[in-house]
């Protein structure tokens, strides 16, 4: 996911999409920690994720 793709949605949007990047980043931590995590990378992808959807809700949030 890039920034642009995100940064033209409105707030309601980027919450629901936080909501579900915080939910899979604790459902890929609990398969690492089991051992059933075959890509620890995806981990890191999906905490740039959530950063990036906080930086489009601060700046969207700025503009108002």
């Amino acid at each position: 996911m890039k920034f642009i793709d995100i940064q033209d949605k409105d707030a309601k949007a980027l919450n629901e999409l936080l909501k579900e990047k915080k939910l899979l980043l604790f459902k890929l931590r609990a398969k690492l920690r089991t051992m059933q995590l075959s890509n620890p990378n995806e981990i890191k992808e999906v905490r740039k994720d959530i950063a990036r959807i906080q930086t489009a809700l601060t700046t969207a949030n700025n503009k108002a």
